[in-house]
């Protein structure tokens, strides 16, 4: 059993802030995944289903992100989930939105929500770190995170998350390459090699001037007419 983390605010408050990307990556695989209705629990809402043969809980901890490890340890603790079994999503600032990357372990970068889990079960879980763009600079990052997602941002975080949840099942066995790959082909997808243009290098014949288009072609002449011209 695995327990797959999405990290972020409870209410409609918080619901599109860039710190909720975690809530909003478990929602869409809970919705294409056919899991059932969330549920209370744990100090947080709680999802059960499978991807194939794996069964999987998907928690979103509603302690609000500084204390997200609460709900974390107490659903790990209720399922007999070690943390090498755990899977969180969260915001990264310093990955550029739309950027997606998976560590295990490791510290926590001042992130309160990974600071929260570090103190209650350790630092031996998996994460799966969501581009979220910088600020620019670290006293702007509180208010930056808890600002909403612009319009500018919506296609690549729609891509995103369907790339995610298109990864869904691969995520869970923790299968890194294939997710990775799997969310590259949502945000970069293969461009088709039907298109016109020529061999890399090449470049076209170059058009002839209006003046040689209309001027007709001669025929070349013969030595002898070319001396008949000279004495007329």
């Amino acid at each position: 059993m695995k327990l797959i983390v999405g990290l972020g605010n409870p209410g409609a408050k918080y619901a599109r802030n860039r710190h909720n990307i975690g809530f909003m990556a478990l929602d869409r695989i809970a919705a294409d995944h056919g899991f059932p209705a969330w549920k209370g629990k744990h100090q947080g809402a709680i999802s059960e289903g499978r991807f194939g043969s794996l069964r999987a809980v998907l928690l979103k901890p509603e302690t609000f992100m500084n204390n997200s490890g609460q709900s974390v340890q107490a659903a790990a603790k209720f399922y007999k989930i070690e943390p090498q079994d755990i899977i969180v999503l969260h915001d990264e600032i310093d990955l550029a939105p739309g950027k997606v990357k998976c560590k295990s372990g490791g510290g926590h970068a001042g992130h309160n929500g990974l600071r929260s889990l570090h103190q209650h079960i350790g630092p031996e879980y998996h994460r799966v770190r969501l581009g979220v763009g910088h600020p620019g600079h670290k006293d702007a990052v509180p208010g930056y995170v808890l600002r909403d997602f612009p319009k500018a941002d919506e296609d690549w975080l729609d891509d995103v998350l369907r790339g995610i949840s298109d990864g869904a099942a691969d995520l869970a066995a923790w299968d890194t390459a294939k997710f990775l790959n799997t969310v590259a082909m949502r945000v970069s997808p293969a461009r088709s090699g039907t298109g016109t243009k020529g061999p890399q290098g090449s470049r076209p014949a170059p058009k002839p001037s209006p003046a040689e288009a209309e001027a007709p072609q001669k025929a070349d002449k013969s030595p002898l007419q070319k001396l008949m011209e000279r004495f007329r």
